[in-house]
């Protein structure tokens, strides 16, 4: 899909500030893993390189201060509370679609993967939906809405 003439790629380049994130089953229920107020933020280059950052408003601080060291009920709440990957991206104009190589991760389990994501500008929203992933313990269609903030 083409905005003013632009490709994919073209329209890609920037930063862009999370709308919503929701994800649904088959049966059409719809949740928010980070919460109806979540926050993030993705960028993306014209060298080809990606970086997504979500998080779930209201995680609890470490009390200590530390960096890295906090109670096993903070750290654990930070990282479900999070969702952050980098790498990659190769955009496929006939198919509407971008597919995001993640060079790291905060969820292991996405090391070196590939996610196709279809795409869908309208103005300076973008809506990604992308093919069923597991979430919450069982299979479900994402969808992202984000607002260019930066070209």
């Amino acid at each position: 899909m083409k905005k003013n003439s632009l490709t994919i790629q073209e329209n890609l380049i920037g930063v862009w500030n999370l709308v919503s994130y929701k994800v649904s089953n088959d049966s059409g229920y719809v949740t928010y893993p980070m919460g109806e107020d979540a926050s993030g933020i993705a960028i993306y280059t014209a060298e080809g390189y990606v970086s997504v950052q979500i998080m779930r408003l209201g995680r609890p601080a470490y009390g200590s201060g530390d960096l890295h060291k906090g109670p096993q009920n903070a750290l654990a709440a930070a990282a479900r509370g999070y969702l952050a990957y980098s790498g990659s991206y190769r955009v496929n104009e006939e198919e509407n679609m971008v597919e995001h190589h993640m060079s790291v991760s905060l969820n292991p389990n996405w090391l070196g993967d590939t996610q196709p994501r279809y795409v869908k500008f309208e103005g300076d929203i973008l809506t990604i939906n992308s093919q069923p992933v597991f979430i919450l313990g069982e299979e479900q269609n994402t969808q992202l809405v984000w607002r260019k903030i930066s070209d």
